[in-house]
């Protein structure tokens, strides 16, 4: 059986592409591994109808959507190969089997890669974020520690005086902020502290402390973390698509990759600019991009 799309990745982007191309009763199967990069994540937010939504809660919603449409087939399976003959896709699936079809989306996501510190892994997700625009609101007029080891920090820190005038920045031991981003932050009461780091001290995933290796201690019950990220699969490697400078998929407006017929969608494009509602928006743009390039080819 040849089928018009097969989407690689079951997040919020292979989700709303499949419901797009459900509806356009295309014959499509999404593989899903099951491993979100929001796993550690109790509530989304920012999604209107969905704000504070569990994430497993939301998928769980999703899946009960496209059960309505008959041309939709769920896998729960990981995709090992993906290459390109003849203008058709050949997938194979890590039980083996293989499939044939017109289009690809890949909306396989990121992994986020924490910075190395001890105590910072059982506190995210919980006290500790990476973004304020989704977890701002929750750790409002807290004292909040910015912890990162990347330059350009100085836009999220800005970001944070929406919700808190008690923030301090740490770049466990690395000179990451020049001279002028300094003189700016103390000017609004902000300290940076370059020490470095030799624990974050909570209990239950709430912060309570950061300790540096120097003794010195700071009481703290909310951060957020500069971290980068990576593609959580090879597949956009080994067939050979172009990436940007933060390693995101390069796409069209509507997903569209360097290789026809293959598309790109939510965190694995976007990145940095990781949201739910941004996911979903371009699985839907890449939805109506296969829609119309298969409707062109057969028309």
């Amino acid at each position: 059986m040849m089928l018009d799309c097969v989407i690689i990745g079951g997040g919020p982007a292979g989700m709303n592409a499949a419901l797009v191309l459900g509806r356009a009763r295309k014959n499509i199967m999404l593989f899903d591994e099951d491993k979100p990069r929001n796993s550690v994540t109790h509530e989304s937010h920012g999604f209107i109808t969905r704000d504070g939504i569990a994430p497993a809660e939301f998928k769980r919603l999703a899946k009960e959507d496209l059960q309505k449409y008959p041309s939709i087939s769920l896998k729960n399976e990981k995709v090992t190969g993906l290459k390109k003959e003849n203008n058709i896709f050949l997938i194979k699936t890590s039980s083996g089997n293989f499939m044939q079809s017109r289009k690809v989306i890949l909306a396989t996501g990121v992994k986020d890669q924490l910075p190395p510190i001890k105590g910072l892994k059982e506190l995210y997700g919980k006290s500790v974020f990476h973004c304020p625009f989704c977890d701002g609101w929750e750790l409002q007029e807290r004292k909040l520690v910015v912890v990162s080891e990347m330059e350009g920090i100085t836009h999220m820190v800005k970001l944070l005086t929406n919700w808190s005038d008690d923030i301090i920045v740490c770049s466990n031991g690395k000179q990451i902020l020049t001279g002028e981003e300094k003189e700016l932050l103390a000017s609004k009461g902000i300290r940076v502290l370059e020490d470095e780091i030799a624990y974050l001290h909570g209990e239950d995933g709430q912060l309570q402390e950061v300790v540096f290796t120097n003794g010195e201690r700071i009481e703290r019950n909310g951060g957020f973390v500069g971290m980068k990220s990576k593609q959580a699969s090879p597949l956009a490697d080994i067939i050979g698509c172009k990436v940007n400078e933060n390693g995101g998929i390069i796409t069209d407006e509507f997903g569209r990759t360097n290789i026809e017929g293959l598309y790109a969608s939510g965190d694995t494009s976007t990145m940095p600019m990781a949201q739910l509602i941004f996911a979903a928006s371009d699985g839907s743009k890449a939805g109506i991009a296969v829609v119309s390039d298969l409707l062109a080819e057969d028309f």
